[in-house]
């Protein structure tokens, strides 16, 4: 059963907490915006393969993610799930509570653990409607999570495993702050709907090639340029919109130059 985020309690051994200010989209409000919603944020612990919204239930807040990853997942009525978009520190989670509904038909696990600031549905709705900043950055992100969805539900009909894995890794690692990721293949396999063999073969190979680093659940991303050119379209055509739409992101070159994953033999377990 998956875990529920917490309120974070603070202990003498636990570091600074994260600031506001390291999701992008609450950095780019103006301070007198800034002045008027941070007084409500509040920090929830987010732990890996906590469940933040459930389909069909009511969504009570909005969560901007400050170092952690959610995966919004749609889950099939035999219990398989396929992720239809992932959200970082570029955005927030609940377009929906903006957009005129009070639930999805998606559910949201965290795939990162880390932290984010969630904001009281009253709160966000009255800035909504004051038709300012806030409503604008919030329209421009939905319209870049929309090229997202779409996107992943054309690579996953027409791509290959290794090139789904490498989008995968690609965005997560768009979200955040260093080169590691830890996650089990089980759960790689749930989040892009395919079979674990199928995961454990591709990484095995982007491993073999030097491109990632395996060891106990933990992924680091060795060279990010050839797992950029591993890629297919479909990372660039996201991140392309992303960039066009949020302005405020750190600006990060795409590998133009599209490489074929070479063949190589997998090491005997």
């Amino acid at each position: 059963m998956a875990q529920q985020p917490a309120r974070r309690k603070r202990t003498p051994n636990t570091g600074p907490p994260p600031h506001p200010r390291q999701n992008h989209l609450l950095a780019a409000l103006s301070p007198e915006v800034q002045e008027r919603l941070f007084p409500y944020l509040e920090l929830a612990e987010l732990p890996l393969r906590a469940l933040m919204y459930e389909a069909g239930r009511p969504m009570r807040h909005v969560y901007f993610p400050t170092d952690s990853i959610i995966s919004m997942q749609y889950l099939m009525e035999n219990g398989a799930s396929t992720a239809i978009s992932v959200v970082g520190n570029e955005g927030l989670l609940g377009i929906t509570l903006y957009m005129g509904g009070e639930s999805t038909p998606s559910r949201s696990i965290v795939q990162s653990a880390g932290h984010a600031y969630r904001l009281p549905r009253p709160r966000v709705k009255e800035e909504f409607n004051r038709h300012g900043e806030l409503l604008l950055l919030m329209l421009r992100y939905t319209q870049a999570l929309i090229t997202q969805v779409a996107q992943t539900a054309v690579c996953n009909r027409h791509h290959t495993i290794h090139q789904q894995l490498c989008r995968w890794l690609l965005l997560s690692m768009d979200r955040l702050s260093h080169n590691r990721l830890s996650m089990t293949q089980e759960f790689i396999a749930n989040m892009l709907g395919v079979r674990r063999s199928g995961v454990t073969v591709a990484a095995s190979k982007l491993e073999q090639l030097g491109v990632i680093s395996y060891q106990r659940g933990m992924i680091e991303v060795l060279d990010r340029a050839r797992l950029e050119s591993f890629s297919c379209e479909c990372y660039r055509v996201v991140k392309k919109e992303t960039d066009l739409l949020l302005h405020y992101l750190p600006q990060r070159q795409v590998i133009a130059h599209v490489e074929e994953i070479p063949t190589v033999t997998l090491r005997q377990s």
